[in-house]
């Protein structure tokens, strides 16, 4: 190497909801719509190992040659099938941190230059407010469900600033404007 910075790919997380029967209609087919955007856009596609929203994602990404990381609440791969019983499927690469979800989803915000939210549940509540007072910046597909209906509420009512979000409906959209404030290095503490 010669010395000279070289940039690296920007980690884009998409945090949501493993278990979507809550959500709407058509988020699965937004989650791999965001998936393959931030493929398209020479990302990469960080989520938590796991199902639903963040698998479809996934699945979006390596449908349009992305590159995806998962980080797993597991502390290895069988524990990460037989005990979470997680999927292996859409992931170039798992890390297994060993810390169940709550410590899986401070590193997997943390590791991330930033983070998308589709429809969730706690889990994507609990990612969510990392990311806010972590002062990430973050991106939320409104129109997607669950816990997405009720974060502009939150924003309001812990009277601590709007943060460093953008909302939009438009997976395309959504990720141009999230990457857009990554490469500004905006961060808004909230």
């Amino acid at each position: 190497m010669d010395g000279k910075h070289i940039h690296l790919k920007y980690k884009i997380c998409v945090s949501g909801a493993a278990d979507t029967g809550h959500c709407a209609p058509d988020a699965l087919d937004k989650a791999k719509e965001l998936g393959h955007w931030v493929a398209k856009n020479n990302a990469v596609l960080v989520n938590g190992a796991t199902t639903g929203f963040p698998f479809w994602a996934a699945i979006g990404a390596k449908e349009a040659d992305g590159f995806t990381i998962g980080l797993s609440p597991a502390g290895s791969e069988k524990e990460h099938i037989e005990t979470y019983k997680l999927p292996m499927d859409y992931m170039d690469i798992i890390v297994y941190t060993g810390f169940g979800y709550s410590g899986r989803n401070l590193l997997l915000t943390r590791s991330a230059d930033a983070v998308i939210f589709g429809c969730g549940r706690w889990g994507t509540i609990n990612e969510f407010t990392i990311a806010l007072e972590d002062g990430k910046p973050i991106g939320v597909l409104e129109g997607s469900g669950g816990s997405t209906e009720v974060i502009r509420d939150i924003i309001e009512k812990s009277q601590r600033g709007p943060g460093n979000i953008v909302y939009d409906s438009d997976p395309k959209r959504l990720v141009e404007k999230v990457l857009e404030m990554v490469k500004k290095g905006k961060v808004v503490k909230a």
